[in-house]
């Protein structure tokens, strides 16, 4: 186990969320999930996975077949009522990612603003 990977109790509470393929070999469930973890712990891209945690391609199918399935949101929506019956949750904090949200045109820099054109206008765009 590396640092960021699920205790043995934390474990106890994801385990029953995380459905087995419906065919082939019973994958390492545990494992695959903390790569889906470490990814989105780390940003990195999928390829950069460490080899610990097995191929890449293979964590990256189980993560999108989670999320098609609903299967994190349902996780997810668990953790938060089972935190909130221990009383452990503050659903006051919440996080906003700065970097994905967008800022009104009017709170761009006046630089910006200017560069704007018409998209029929042959003039070319100006290099900010």
């Amino acid at each position: 186990m590396t640092r960021g990977d699920l205790t043995d109790d934390e474990w106890t509470l994801v385990e029953p969320y995380l459905p087995l393929g419906e065919r082939g070999l019973i994958p390492d469930l545990r494992r695959q999930f903390n790569a889906v973890m470490w990814h989105f712990r780390v940003g990195g891209p999928w390829r950069d996975l460490p080899g610990e945690y097995g191929s890449w391609s293979t964590v990256y199918d189980r993560f999108r077949s989670w999320a098609v399935a609903g299967v994190l949101q349902n996780l997810m929506e668990a953790m938060i009522g089972e935190a909130a019956a221990r009383g452990q949750a503050d659903l006051d904090l919440v996080s906003v990612d700065s970097t994905t949200a967008r800022a009104h045109p009017g709170k761009l820099p006046c630089r910006a603003l200017h560069a704007r054109r018409h998209p029929m206008d042959p003039k070319p765009w100006p290099r900010l």
